[in-house]
């Protein structure tokens, strides 16, 4: 193989080499050095692989004998897991240093996990889409597992670990049917084969439903949602953070990608499955955050119920749909990661805490981090004219379009109800009396990107087109290829 054909792969090759350079040197930096150059060093990489991403243009590319391709929907892709790789580094920080975890070994397990999501949005063949998966998939197990002397963080390892290895085991299993049936796993020839629209085998049906079972346990859809509030709780705050993000946002491409390219000639058989699923989570996401008192608990619900609308764009089916799925997926990374920089600065006497009650007159003490939860909340909430309103737009319009009316009610009806515990948080915020206040807020890299989260949630009206341009050419890229 030849320069030209590894250079669609440069951003993937240059982070890899990155990561085990960086290991070289956290093994011979100094120990209380080490995590500080390594993390800086880290973001720099990941700066300079956006940078590459960029530079590869929106031309259409396939390399590695069909395994790798790179359009405008990849680029799309990897500049927004990319930015919440960069972002989870950023506030990790301070709080590594806080609660005894700054190891070097930390930003180098983010930058493999990212090398593994990269993989997965390029993905061109079943292999090729199993082997990022794992590669994201090894080293997220660790880092849950990561503040190792707390029972919960390694509790949420092995809860994850044991459920991920089952999810890899329905996924393999769904490869493995679709390739006995159809004779291949390249995404272009699966594409031919299906696109006729003639009878498939019930072979390749159940190997569809078991993909997307594996997938939807990436993305943490019900019913393959039973990992995510114990790991969300029990992870380290700026890991919670990142699972909320960065993987979800390349689950969501890989699962984009599969359902739309190779399997689109299936459209009628497994909408049907991403319909359910989406009800399921939306439902489930509304209903069962009502109940929590922890709010990383509640945040993983809210994970489930977003996850849910972002699935009404796939069901659709269409290129509009796809468009809503990239809006909303964009202005989700903007939010959750604000959301949760409010979260690392929740302390009390120097102690983290994690229980709404303890927002309590959170806005009146600490006025502009409690303005900044507040548009979160809101967004979040899909209140109009904050960027999460628009998100819900997008993929509802593609939906109604397609004829999916009830698929569009229930979305409807879900975000009424899930702005219930979204304006709890806010009355304790703004209502309830502080019995002992929170900490001041000192570390000024958090503090910088909840100000840039904030301000792009709340004016995201004002200038969308970046978002909203940069989203249509990614999907008509996938719908072109």
């Amino acid at each position: 193989m030849g320069i030209p054909e590894l250079l669609p792969a440069i951003p993937e090759i240059f982070l890899a080499v990155a990561a085990m350079f960086l290991m070289m040197v956290g093994v011979f930096a100094r120990e209380e050095r080490a995590m500080r150059i390594v993390s800086g060093l880290t973001m720099l990489a990941i700066a300079v692989a956006m940078t590459l991403v960029l530079l590869q243009g929106r031309t259409a590319t396939v390399t590695f004998g069909g395994l790798f391709a790179i359009d405008g929907f990849t680029v799309f892709m990897k500049i927004l897991v990319l930015l919440g790789s960069l972002l989870t580094l950023i506030i990790s920080h301070d709080f590594a240093r806080r609660e005894g975890m700054a190891r070097f070994e930390y930003p180098i397990l983010i930058l493999f996990a990212t090398v593994g999501m990269m993989m997965m949005i390029s993905a061109n063949d079943l292999i090729a889409l199993y082997l990022g998966l794992e590669l994201q998939s090894l080293s997220l197990y660790v880092i849950a597992a990561f503040q190792r002397d707390t029972v919960r963080s390694s509790e949420a390892g092995l809860k994850y670990f044991v459920l991920g290895a089952l999810s890899s085991g329905l996924l393999l299993y769904g490869c493995s049917m679709i390739y006995g049936f159809a004779g291949t796993t390249q995404f272009a020839q699966l594409s031919s084969l299906f696109a006729g629209g003639e009878p498939v085998s019930l072979g390749v049906i159940v190997g569809v439903v078991f993909l997307v079972a594996g997938l939807a346990f990436k993305v943490s859809a019900v019913p393959f949602h039973m990992w995510t509030p114990d790991v969300y709780e029990g992870a380290p705050t700026p890991v919670t953070a990142f699972f909320s993000v960065a993987p979800k946002i390349a689950a969501i491409a890989l699962l984009v990608r599969t359902m739309v390219g190779p399997l689109g000639g299936l459209a009628a058989e497994w909408q049907q499955i991403i319909i359910a699923i989406s009800i399921g989570s939306m439902v489930l996401g509304a209903l069962a955050a009502i109940a929590q008192r922890n709010i990383k608990r509640l945040m993983a619900y809210s994970s489930i119920g977003h996850i849910g609308y972002a699935l009404i764009g796939l069901a659709a089916g269409t290129e509009a749909g796809v468009h809503g799925i990239l809006v909303y997926m964009s202005i989700y990374l903007a939010m959750n990661v604000g959301t949760f920089t409010c979260i690392i600065s929740m302390r009390q006497n120097g102690q983290a805490v994690e229980d709404i009650d303890d927002l309590a007159g959170f806005g009146k003490t600490h006025p502009r981090m409690g303005f900044a939860m507040l548009i979160f909340m809101f967004s979040m909430a899909g209140i109009p004219p904050l960027a999460g309103f628009f998100g819900k737009l997008y993929v509802f319009l593609a939906a109604i379009q397609e004829g999916l009316f009830a698929l569009a009610i229930i979305g409807v009806v879900t975000s009424v109800i899930g702005a219930y515990y979204y304006l709890r948080i806010i009355k304790v915020m703004y209502f309830d009396e502080a019995i002992e206040p929170l900490d001041r807020l000192t570390a000024r890299p958090v503090g910088v990107v909840m100000a840039l989260t904030a301000f792009a949630t709340m004016f995201f009206i004002i200038w969308p087109t970046p978002v909203i341009d940069g989203a249509a050419l990614a999907a008509a890229a996938l719908f072109a290829s």
